[in-house]
């Protein structure tokens, strides 16, 4: 067993609470052989999900942006993750609802294939480690490009749109990086492998448009907190070589929260008093 199905104690899963032991899927269901799969990650503070409704309701976007409908409305995978974490336990941790389609075909149209609905829940600080937050991580450019709207659907959080992130960030390990910075199909500014990206010029927060990338729900708070903090914010093309003459970057997202970035590739950054300000509103926003 790995580390996380010794450790997650119940998982909800169509419509009730089981023991996580037994939570099961068929080796032939659809959406392990074809990604027909959507997926969220949700902070929990203090026993609190972060923009639970947020979180849920996209999940529901997301399948019926790559194809099929979820059982379940927004309401019931409330209710059913606010069960969970009293169940579990979790006070401070990460929350992953899943949903993909099932065994009863492996055709490419899964005409049939029933949708099923997994939220589990566990402890989980910080995922690059309690320093990482005020001393920044490094990033390496990857090789592999981040798909436009006309090759897949970029607003969905589906499995499929998480293949290259896996392979950069591989790659990223092998070049002795923390992760990767994907570029788009014209080798402008995306995201990391798992987080959105803002610079810091002049004061001014810059962040690509969600042409390319998920539009992050974290990211959307990013914007609530410049503006309660008085800073600017424009959303606009990055290339490349303007990101290396940034002041300060830093990525943002349900994992990562606000993470500062010092290096890329073999770019310095600071880690400087925007991306502190911004990290120390989201920590008060969200009672960290």
């Amino acid at each position: 067993m790995s580390d996380l199905a010794r450790t997650v104690r119940h998982i909800w899963l169509d419509g009730e609470i089981v023991a996580g032991d037994t939570a099961r899927l068929h080796v032939l269901s659809h959406g392990l052989h074809y990604a027909q799969s959507v997926f969220e990650g949700i902070r929990v503070y203090h026993g609190e999900p972060f923009r639970l409704r947020e979180h849920n309701q996209r999940l529901i976007d997301s399948a019926r942006l790559i194809g099929f409908d979820l059982p379940f409305g927004a309401d019931t995978l409330d209710r059913a993750t606010l069960d969970l974490l009293r169940c579990e336990g979790v006070r401070t941790g990460y929350i992953r609802p899943v949903a993909w389609l099932g065994s009863e075909t492996l055709s490419m149209l899964p005409t049939g294939a029933t949708p099923h609905v997994a939220i589990a829940a566990w402890d989980w600080p910080d995922i690059f480690g309690p320093q990482a937050r005020s001393e920044g991580i490094t990033l390496a450019v990857s090789e592999w490009l981040r798909p436009g709207p006309a090759s897949t659907p970029v607003q969905a959080k589906c499995a499929g749109n998480y293949a290259l992130a896996v392979l950069s960030r591989h790659s990223s390990e092998r070049k002795g990086a923390d992760d990767a910075l994907l570029l788009d199909a014209q080798g402008h500014v995306a995201e990391s492998t798992g987080a959105n990206l803002f610079m810091v010029r002049g004061g001014v927060l810059v962040t690509p448009p969600p042409d390319y990338v998920l539009n992050g729900i974290t990211r959307q708070a990013v914007f609530g907190i410049a503006q309660a903090l008085g800073l600017p914010v424009e959303e606009r093309t990055v290339p490349l070589q303007e990101l290396w003459a940034a002041d300060e970057v830093f990525l943002c997202g349900t994992a990562y929260e606000i993470q500062p970035v010092r290096a890329i590739d073999a770019h310095t950054f600071a880690v400087g008093e925007v991306s502190r300000a911004v990290s120390d509103r989201y920590r008060a926003m969200v009672g960290a």
